[in-house]
């Protein structure tokens, strides 16, 4: 369920690393008073034995979209996409494959449909959805070389940039493909106007997001070694790019953009940490680290065998954001209790973070499976009412509502 990448290799420090708060909350038993509380959690599931969502989007009418895949990434997989209403009930749910190997990474709300990005039989796709009952409005798949996806796609003045990899070396991967960074200009019809390879800049693009007529592209460097930040102008031709990091693997997997422009980034890190811990920063419109934060371990297990695994941002009224994570143990030899719940080490928890716009910690805090099944955090959508709303790995596609932040 939990994906880990091991990598080989040396990463260059290439940027200064302030001093971390981190706050053991011992099994949340000292957890912050001032964090939310959970609201509600449905799910839905696909048509084969598990599914796994990786996007969440809320949606203009206050409903959620959430994109991933059901089945078996290597036998039997296909794109899922399920759209609820605000209170979480199923309003309608497709499924779109080709071939056994099909990938649904993120979507993106447009006047007239939701678009679904991804790959189909290896081939990087993109699907135009009906926002009213899901059907079909146009379905495209690009051959970009080599195993490849779309991640992530942006609105621009003549259709759509979508960015994502080509030439993957661990296709089954559904997170670091160990590929090429890629970028691929598309109509308003879904058609390839243009592409470029990217690999010198980033070997893996995984988001994109506009800001005053510009975007900003984020993903993985060469090797995953640390975060890269791409900014484009307005036909996305490249203007910058900026590498953030440590001296150990950092993988950056969450963008978001606040109001004034900042840049919010996030994903986990082995720079200067016992085991995988969460990796956040802020970055200004021209590139400049405002402040970086690392936390994990919010159950106060012992360190070594836990894993905080980020896979989701999103920038906060107050200048801030809150991230959504993975925690638990990875290793299943740990099986420490504590706490008058018995929480288990092995029992994975969404764990969200929330920062103010400084950085400093304002809380955190993990939601847990009532049944001690296994839940972890892969995305984050901001609701009406001030809360979040995260996409949960719970096997299936998860549906947690956390009350007003």
């Amino acid at each position: 369920m939990y994906r880990t990448i091991q990598l080989l290799g040396i990463c260059v420090l290439l940027a200064i690393q302030p001093a971390c708060r981190k706050v053991n909350n011992d099994c949340n038993l000292s957890a912050y008073p001032n964090a939310p509380d959970q609201s509600w959690f449905r799910f839905q599931s696909g048509s084969q034995e598990e599914s796994h969502g990786h996007f969440i989007l809320t949606c203009s009418d206050g409903g959620f979209l959430q994109i991933g895949e059901t089945g078996s990434l290597n036998s039997s997989a296909k794109i899922l996409v399920v759209k609820t209403n605000s209170e979480g009930a199923l309003l309608w749910k497709k499924e779109f494959s080709n071939g056994s190997h099909n990938l649904g990474n993120s979507a993106l709300e447009i006047s007239d449909g939701y678009l679904v990005c991804g790959s189909q039989n290896r081939n990087s796709s993109i699907i135009k959805l009906d926002k009213s009952n899901g059907s079909v409005i146009f379905e495209k798949s690009h051959d970009n070389g080599g195993a490849d996806a779309f991640e992530h796609v942006a609105e621009y003045a003549n259709g759509f940039i979508a960015v994502g990899y080509v030439n993957a070396a661990d296709d089954l991967n559904t997170f670091y493909t160990e590929g090429e960074g890629y970028i691929t200009l598309l109509t308003s019809a879904g058609d390839k106007i243009s592409g470029e390879n990217i690999s010198s800049q980033l070997s893996h693009a995984y988001r994109i997001q506009s800001y005053n007529n510009e975007f900003f592209l984020s993903g993985l460097t060469d090797g995953a070694c640390s975060y890269g930040l791409m900014k484009l102008d307005s036909m996305g031709n490249g203007l910058w790019t900026k590498t953030f990091g440590g001296d150990n693997s950092d993988h950056c997997f969450g963008m978001d953009i606040g109001s004034d422009g900042s840049i919010f980034l996030t994903g986990h890190t082995l720079s200067g940490t016992v085991n995988w811990d969460t990796y956040t920063m802020k970055i200004d419109n021209n590139g400049n680290q405002l402040w970086e934060s690392k936390q994990g371990n919010p159950r106060g297990f012992d360190p070594k065998y836990i894993h905080d695994e980020a896979w989701g941002i999103k920038a906060t009224i107050d200048g801030g954001c809150v991230v959504v994570a993975g925690t638990g143990d990875e290793y299943g030899n740990y099986k420490r209790k504590c706490g008058k719940d018995g929480d288990n080490s092995n029992t994975w928890h969404v764990y969200l973070v929330k920062f103010d716009a400084l950085g400093n910690l304002e809380w955190q805090k993990t939601y847990g499976s009532p049944d001690r099944e296994d839940w972890a955090g892969e995305d984050v959508a901001l609701t009406s009412d001030g809360g979040v709303v995260v996409a949960v790995d719970n096997g299936q596609f998860g549906f947690l509502k956390i009350r007003p932040l």
